[in-house]
């Protein structure tokens, strides 16, 4: 019995391994087949139907230029789809349904032949299109036929426009100057939702100067602007035409004009040189002017300087006085001699330079019979300005020296000059007058202490 039990145990061990050897090879495959030498059969075993296919493709990208169209205009949209299966989709007739944005010939839609869409792959469809008004936004529809199910259907929001670029000038002086140089700027303002490319800018007219005389822009981008410099030099009162050239789209040009009037007259802003607070020395043969000048501009002017002219001749040491910078509201002092008889209408030549590097100037001539003076009897001055270039005044407000040889002014207190206007000499007789005050206070207060130091002396 014993012997017996023994082998049916030996029986069944050999039973149990012959299973499992059997089994071993069965395993084997599976794995083999699943790691690529058996691709095929697992292919077959996962075959998707048409519906679960398609169903793996998608519109991947959407390309609409111009990104809004003007109406009537010519476009193009792109759409990108992708195949992200493992298997290939066959399509046919890709088309854009809508009755605004439409093919306008459908003869010339090259999608309407059957196409393979390969596993993992994407395709292009590029189709023209044309705008059709009224204004607003549309939704086109972008078909794709599957030949063994339904259709891969996706809108694309398109917008038709009118709304102009606006052209304006950002910076431009009221008045131009004759053959001397401004600053302009033409601002263009682009208020569409898209891009505008190619802009080119042409200045038109005749009577000027301008720099550049052509400006090109790659873009101007969608609801915003750009500033475009030109530096204008007038030779007559005329008009300055720009033209601006620009696409909407590959195949759209389009135009816009802005006129740009030159009006010749004074600047509201440029520097403006006044003369006064004239003294006049006679000294020998020639004539010694001393005065102030004053910028009473918005705008400063750089290297001033003054000359006399005829009737006079200059003479040196000062035939010329160079002052240097201007700043608003500032004033310098200048020293002029000069020879001559006729002192009726003497004109002095201010010259300066503005921030554009032209030379401007103006004459006033003032009237100095009234401030001559010989140099034993001193100098004699005038508080006030004569006329500018196109006339002349007669310089008032005189007044005569006490002594011979005295600085500029008149007597003053305790024989400090009178000031001159507007200067801080014209205060000199209040400090002086001040000081003295003070002094006798201060007596006044240690006098005690005062006499008490005389008397221990």
């Amino acid at each position: 019995m014993k012997i017996f039990t023994a082998l049916m145990g030996i029986l069944m061990i050999c039973l149990m391994v012959a299973a499992a050897s059997a089994a071993t090879p069965q395993v084997t495959q599976t794995i083999s087949t699943n790691s690529g030498s058996g691709s095929s059969s697992v292919s077959a075993s996962t075959t998707l139907s048409a519906e679960q296919a398609l169903s793996q493709v998608y519109v991947s990208s959407v390309t609409v230029d111009p990104q809004e169209f003007y109406p009537y205009e010519q476009g193009t949209i792109t759409v990108q789809v992708t195949n992200s299966g493992t298997q290939s989709v066959a399509f046919e007739d890709a088309d854009i349904l809508n009755s605004n944005i439409y093919i306008e010939d459908e003869t010339h839609n090259p999608y309407q032949s059957m196409a393979y869409l390969g596993p993992g792959t994407t395709m292009t469809y590029t189709f023209q299109v044309v705008a059709k008004p009224p204004e607003g936004t549309y939704f086109p529809v972008f078909t794709l036929a599957s030949r063994d199910a339904g259709s891969l259907r996706y809108p694309i929001m398109v917008k038709i426009d009118s709304t102009p670029i606006a052209l304006s000038f950002s910076l431009k002086p009221d008045n131009f100057a004759l053959h001397s140089t401004d600053n302009v700027n033409l601002t263009i303002n682009n208020p569409r939702e898209g891009d505008i490319t190619n802009v080119v800018i042409t200045p038109e007219g005749t009577g000027f100067g301008i720099t550049p005389d052509t400006v090109y822009l790659a873009s101007v981008p969608a609801r915003s602007s750009v500033n475009v410099p030109f530096a204008i030099t007038p030779d007559q009162e005329t008009t300055v035409n720009f033209s601006i050239q620009y696409d909407n789209g590959p195949m759209n040009p389009h135009s816009a004009t802005i006129s740009l009037p030159l009006n010749i007259g004074p600047s509201k802003t440029a520097a403006n040189p006044v003369i006064n607070d004239l003294a006049l020395t006679a000294t020998g043969n020639s004539y010694q002017l001393t005065g102030d000048v004053t910028n009473t501009g918005i705008t400063d002017a750089t290297g001033v300087t003054l000359s006399t002219g005829a009737p006079v001749q200059p003479v040196d040491p000062y035939a010329q006085y160079a002052v240097g910078s201007l700043t608003s509201n500032d004033f310098s002092s200048f020293t002029l001699t000069f020879t001559g008889q006729d002192l009726s209408a003497v004109p002095i030549t201010v010259t300066w330079k503005d921030a554009n590097g032209n030379t401007l100037s103006t004459v006033q001539s003032f009237d100095l019979r009234s401030l001559v003076s010989t140099y034993g009897t001193g100098s004699t001055r005038s508080g006030s300005s004569g006329s500018g270039s196109t006339g002349s005044t007669t310089a008032g407000g005189t007044s005569t020296a006490g002594y011979g040889g005295a600085a500029r002014g008149g007597g003053g207190l305790f024989g400090i000059g009178g000031g001159r206007a507007g200067g801080l000499s014209a205060f000199y007789p209040v400090i002086a007058g001040g000081i003295i005050v003070i002094a006798a206070i201060v007596l006044y207060i240690k006098r005690k202490w005062i006499r008490a130091k005389f008397r221990k002396q």
